[in-house]
């Protein structure tokens, strides 16, 4: 696993490093079981916060990407595409209502309906 950051990039350390272990996870670079680099390791190797990366791991779990498994560390969880690329999706989706102020339960309204679910 082999991750760098652009210091020129407009996009936060913590989603260039989101970014990367999903773009890993997606071409097969980072398979189910695969032990992600502890948090504090990973920071020191990429110059960050150790709370950057830990944001980056916590969001990735949130999508349904990797678990934490305490000391064992965090770990890719298995999966298929689909369900990846919907995570993606679905991240892409609350970043956007953020930004715009929508409140959670008017954003989960809003793809109820978009799913034809009223």
């Amino acid at each position: 696993m082999d991750f760098s950051l652009d210091a020129a990039s407009a996009t936060p350390p913590f989603e260039q490093v989101r970014a990367q272990v999903i773009a890993a996870i997606d071409d097969g670079s980072l398979v189910a079981g695969t032990r992600l680099p502890p948090v504090r390791a990973l920071a020191t190797d990429l110059g960050l916060a150790a709370n950057t990366v830990a944001r980056a791991y916590k969001e990735l779990e949130e999508a349904g990407y990797v678990e934490t498994r305490g000391r064992a560390g965090t770990i890719v969880r298995g999966g298929d595409a689909a369900s990846s690329r919907a995570a993606q999706a679905a991240q892409a989706y609350a970043d956007t209502v953020r930004q715009l102020g929508v409140t959670p339960a008017d954003a989960v309204a809003l793809v109820r309906a978009a799913l034809g679910g009223g």
